[in-house]
């Protein structure tokens, strides 16, 4: 279990802990992001709109997320898009959470009852003023559980991008065992860590959701 207080281990360690909380709060961000609009283009009345909304899902959801970091890692470059292993990370997992994110509202979204709509509706409000100031504030507060489990699931897959020239906590794991460290108690560092990170996650959205419900 000394192996975190040998050599530099620790700021290794660190170094690495940061890591996965930076590549994670970005692509968190992100895939929220994209997870709002891609829910929007899902209901909207626009079928073209619809039909990309269902189409992006049905592709990203189903596939690996090793594959998605294959293609914007070598696939890019080959188009001309040159960017960064970090950016890289951040694209593919803003991509691939973002789909399960847009899935989530729209299930919040069918929870909102139809007269909801229908009454800002008839007070002149067009789609996206109802959807933005009315529905989706009304489907957030119904998600945030679901949400959380898709957000902590996100540290956790942030660990595929450790084989893709991206230092996270993965690439900690990969150093201690070319060092010839136990691989059992390097995995015990890296469990205690991202249990920490998920904890913290949970932690922060239990506030919010009893948040929510004392504003109801």
């Amino acid at each position: 279990m000394g192996i975190l207080f040998e050599k530099d281990n620790f700021s290794l360690f660190v170094r690495g802990f940061l890591g996965t909380i930076e590549l994670s709060a970005l692509s968190a961000l992100f895939a929220l992001l994209l997870g709002v609009l891609l829910a929007a283009f899902r209901v909207s009345p626009v079928p073209v709109l619809r039909g990309f909304g269902t189409a992006w899902v049905t592709v990203f959801r189903n596939t690996p997320l090793t594959l998605l970091f294959f293609v914007v890692t070598f696939m890019l470059p080959r188009l001309e898009l040159h960017i960064s292993s970090f950016t890289a990370a951040v694209a593919a997992l803003s991509v691939y959470t973002g789909s399960f994110i847009c899935e989530v509202l729209r299930a919040g979204i069918n929870t909102v009852p139809l007269g909801q709509a229908e009454a800002a509706r008839s007070l002149g409000m067009g789609f996206g003023q109802t959807l933005f100031l009315v529905v989706l504030p009304q489907a957030g507060r119904a998600v945030i559980a679901p949400l959380g489990s898709v957000f902590i699931a996100l540290p956790r897959n942030s660990a595929v991008a450790g084989a893709f020239n991206v230092f996270e906590l993965f690439s900690v794991q990969k150093t201690w065992t070319e060092d010839s460290a136990p691989i059992f108690v390097s995995f015990f560092w890296l469990a205690l860590a991202y249990l920490a990170i998920g904890f913290a996650i949970s932690s922060v959205l239990s506030l919010l959701e009893r948040r929510v419900a004392v504003a109801r």
